[in-house]
């Protein structure tokens, strides 16, 4: 297959994911609706895409003028029923190009927290691929509601956390990409610090290597299920 990875900025890139995609067999191309620049092949050509995070809110059309094109594009795959993940700010893209509602936090969800499935999450063929209950990391200062139609997936005790809308769209809201140098970036930035820098620091290393094997198992059932669904409407 060939996929597209669109991005929002240098630290929140395909990461983990990216090994995973070339170990199936499969082709992994990067872009930006932000480069203001021609994508690599036209965007139709691609057989799967994943929409990754940034800094950027779902919102903010004023201050990012390329995000009306980037949901509108959202849409457009949506109806045409193309195989797409989106995590984090991408989730939260989904959700507003689906009509739900997004909106800020009263206070930000960051840190290794645990997440659990519904029986809807623990019977589907991406998100079923990780264990009930497990330690994720988040770090989002938004919401979303689950769109008309969808069908919520994994919440934690504040928030939802995944839904699947139609057999098509998947969307995550903690980070099943992050590497453990992509996350010491993120703790880094003195424009978006975690709450506990020096707690987030000490509680990784138990925990990165574990989640990134999940990470793993989510990325290649992403891929497996796309490429069935790719092969059943040729």
């Amino acid at each position: 297959m060939k996929i597209l990875s669109v991005v929002h900025g240098p630290d929140v890139r395909a990461e983990l994911f990216q090994p995973v995609v070339a170990r199936g067999g499969h082709a992994l191309d990067e872009w930006s609706f932000s480069w203001g620049r021609r994508p690599p092949r036209p965007l139709e050509s691609y057989d799967a895409y994943m929409v990754f995070g940034g800094a950027m809110h779902p919102d903010q059309d004023a201050q990012h003028t390329w995000l009306p094109e980037e949901v509108a594009w959202l849409e457009q795959l949506l109806a045409d029923r193309r195989p797409v993940l989106g995590v984090c700010l991408g989730v939260e893209l989904l959700a507003r190009a689906a009509g739900a509602q997004v909106r800020r936090l009263d206070e930000a969800e960051i840190g290794w927290i645990d997440i659990d499935l519904n029986d809807a999450g623990a019977e589907d063929p991406v998100l079923g691929s990780l264990p009930r209950r497990f330690p994720g990391l988040v770090w989002h200062h938004y919401t979303y509601d689950v769109p008309d139609g969808a069908v919520e997936l994994a919440r934690t005790d504040r928030t939802t956390q995944a839904f699947r809308l139609g057999d098509s769209c998947w969307g995550v809201q903690f980070h099943p990409e992050v590497t453990g140098v992509q996350l010491e970036h993120w703790i880094a930035d003195f424009e978006d610090p975690p709450p506990d820098p020096d707690g987030l620091r000490a509680e990784t290393p138990h925990k990165i290597g574990a989640w990134n094997e999940l990470g793993r198992t989510l990325c290649s059932a992403f891929l497996e299920t796309s490429n069935k669904l790719l092969l059943a409407t040729r």
